[in-house]
């Protein structure tokens, strides 16, 4: 939590509001766990009722593009957290409270079929909104490729401290071009960019509740699906992922949202789309410690390489560029990540 000062107008904000007056008994905000960005969040109880306020900086952060996705999920059905008042210029948000249960600690080998199903429920949910004349930007080739360029950036050259020779580079580029363009080949559909385990709420009768989705674009239709069952902060086996990529495959089919898309291509989609982002959160964790002082999620960066190597090893054979991509990460990178104290994690 960053330690710059809560702003004295943001309690008084939200108590207007409300409706309540000066003469109110005025609350004492609690601090909320907040996320990679440079929103806080506080939750404060009146009248036996809980709340969430958000500071957000204008500055830096996507309030317009918040409230837009939280009305467009609203609207298909997802439960996300009402918004019961806005101040774009100074960034204040007052948000209902959707509690402290995130899915990530509730998972479990016996509970997560259940609950997978339940996100399944919301991410065809968000796969069925119409997605023309809603404002979002797609997820194009730039976007893709702007991703992809944080791994050298912040990863290879910022916290490992090596720099490509003209024949790596060579490799990268090529390799990166073959999965922006398989990604691009896939149906798009509305795609939130984090959906995972701490992104996801447990509510109840309600199901699942979904936060942090302002960073949203029109995208692949994997993007989310593997952002859920790859995710960066719990692992399962290839096995049982692979089933409940079958099983989205065939909701979705059922739907109409995926017509004469075999089951082998989906697959294939789904697992270059992995790679896909995992080389892009490898830039991403980089750059959160080396840019923002957030040391914490170097933590979960032997997960996420565990995650680059087996793909690329998987289709090594068919694609030799992701072999030379797997001997340059293992011959050039593996030995320099060896030596960082977060190696040593798990």
């Amino acid at each position: 939590m960053s330690s710059r000062h809560v702003p004295k107008a943001l309690l008084p904000w939200a108590m207007s509001v409300l409706g309540l007056s000066d003469g109110d008994l005025v609350p004492h905000l609690a601090v909320v766990a907040g996320d990679a960005s440079n929103r806080r969040y506080f939750r404060f109880e009146v009248a036996s009722q809980t709340y969430v306020l958000a500071e957000s900086p204008p500055s830096t952060e996507k309030n317009e593009a918040f409230l837009r996705v939280d009305a467009l999920l609203d609207l298909a059905g997802v439960k996300v957290p009402t918004v019961l008042g806005a101040d774009l210029d100074r960034g204040f948000l007052l948000l209902e409270d959707l509690g402290d249960q995130l899915l990530w600690p509730a998972l479990n080998t016996v509970s997560v079929d259940n609950y997978y199903t339940l996100a399944f429920d919301v991410l065809s949910k968000m796969a069925a909104v119409k997605t023309s004349g809603t404002g979002l930007d797609p997820y194009n080739r730039s976007l893709l490729g702007e991703e992809l360029g944080r791994f050298q950036q912040w990863f290879v050259m910022g916290l490992l401290g090596y720099s490509p020779n003209p024949s790596e580079q060579a490799l990268l580029d090529t390799v990166f071009e073959r999965l922006i363009s398989s990604a691009l080949e896939q149906p798009t559909v509305l795609v939130h960019r984090d959906f995972h385990s701490r992104n996801l709420m447990l509510a109840g009768a309600e199901g699942l509740a979904v936060i942090d989705f302002q960073d949203a674009v029109v995208g692949p239709v994997t993007y989310d699906l593997v952002s859920l069952l790859r995710d960066c902060y719990i692992q399962w086996p290839v096995e049982r992922v692979q089933a409940w990529v079958r099983s989205y495959r065939d909701r979705l089919c059922s739907q109409g949202l995926l017509a004469g898309t075999d089951e082998a291509l989906f697959l294939r989609w789904f697992d270059w789309m992995g790679l896909q982002r995992h080389i892009k959160v490898l830039g991403t964790f980089s750059r959160l410690y080396l840019r923002d002082g957030k040391s914490v999620y170097l933590d979960d960066l032997p997960l996420v390489i565990q995650y680059v190597l087996q793909i690329a090893d998987q289709y090594a054979e068919e694609e030799p560029v992701f072999a030379d991509f797997s001997a340059f990460f293992s011959q050039r990178l593996a030995p320099l990540i060896t030596t960082q104290d977060w190696s040593k994690i798990r």
